[in-house]
């Protein structure tokens, strides 16, 4: 049984309303209303466990009162329930749509992730040299932990919601952050390549051109146009499901960090071709993984709305 836990600061006026929409709905158990205790902001506190698959259509009913302006709310979910009548209402009425997304917590998922602090591109650039010692020693393992360390999607999801939402400011700020993240990878990874090649340190194996591993990020073709759009779509299943391992999977899978180390290690070994190529690649994935992601939200809503309006209850938002 999904459950999430929503806490409430009402002002007084709108209390009243705010109590009547919560105890109207059959999925919404163990309401509690404590007039003028809450404080910054002053008002009532009100508290209840809502069934997930239920949430979206009481949580923007409570936006339309312009609680969250007005006062405050508050969602979290519940770790363990134990409620005969909640697992009764959820088997019996919710039906398909107990699994649905609580839009809210993915939006505020997303959004958090769209954050940029100066750790963003310290990431960017780490796995940027982790990718460069992937490449020129020909290692695979290597690789896939630059994909893991890299936390490019972040800024990926947050411009899809940037243009789904048709957010401006969200968008420019996420295209900024990758620009301004990628660029740096880049010159970082250059810089740490040249010194490899001017002190001699790269294997002969790279010296002789052997190069399988940046031959396989070099090299965009169908197939990886095939990996970014399937890694977009789990992608954005995985972050409205909170399905962690799944998230982890597309990390290595699209070809965005190493394809940045390349272009740096390719132009430090005067490989033009191959940094071309690279390129290619990695805009190639980003726009990929952008254009999927307005898609699959937008086709998740769509989804989510077709079963709620078959159960009776609104599912998307």
């Amino acid at each position: 049984m999904e459950m999430i836990h929503i806490r409430l600061v009402s002002p007084p006026d709108l209390t009243p309303r705010a109590v009547g929409l919560l105890s109207g709905d059959r999925y919404v158990f163990n309401l509690t209303v404590l007039p003028g205790l809450a404080r910054n902001p002053d008002g009532d506190a009100v508290e209840c466990d809502i069934l997930a698959g239920a949430a979206n259509a009481v949580l923007r009913g409570l936006r339309e009162l312009e609680l969250d302006r007005r006062g405050s709310i508050i969602i979290e979910p519940v770790g363990m329930a134990f409620s005969g009548t909640a697992a009764e209402a959820e088997k019996q009425q919710l039906g398909a749509l107990a699994h649905a997304p609580v839009w809210e917590e993915v939006e505020a998922r997303i959004r958090a992730e769209g954050t940029y602090l100066p750790s963003f591109y310290v990431y960017l650039v780490i796995a940027g040299v982790i990718g460069a010692v992937g490449i020129i020693t020909n290692s695979q393992i290597l690789i896939v932990a630059a994909m893991v360390v890299g936390p490019e999607y972040g800024a990926i999801t947050s411009v899809a919601l940037g243009i789904d939402r048709g957010n401006r400011i969200r968008i420019r700020q996420g295209l900024s952050a990758l620009t301004a993240g990628f660029l740096l990878a880049v010159v970082v990874t250059f810089l740490f390549s040249w010194t490899i090649r001017g002190l001699g340190l790269q294997p002969e194996a790279f010296d002789l051109g052997i190069r399988p591993v940046s031959t396989l990020i070099d090299a965009p073709n169908s197939f990886s146009v095939v990996v970014a759009v399937l890694a977009g779509i789990v992608g954005i299943m995985s972050l409205t499901q909170a399905r962690t391992s799944a998230l982890f999977g597309v990390f290595i899978s699209v070809t965005t960090i190493p394809a940045a180390a390349d272009i740096g290690v390719s132009c430090a070994f005067s490989s033009w071709s191959e940094a071309r190529g690279s390129l290619i690649q990695l805009l190639l994935n980003i726009v990929l993984l952008i254009m999927v992601g307005v898609l699959m939200l937008r086709f998740q809503r769509a989804v989510w709305r077709y079963i709620g309006r078959r159960s009776g209850r609104s599912g998307g938002r």
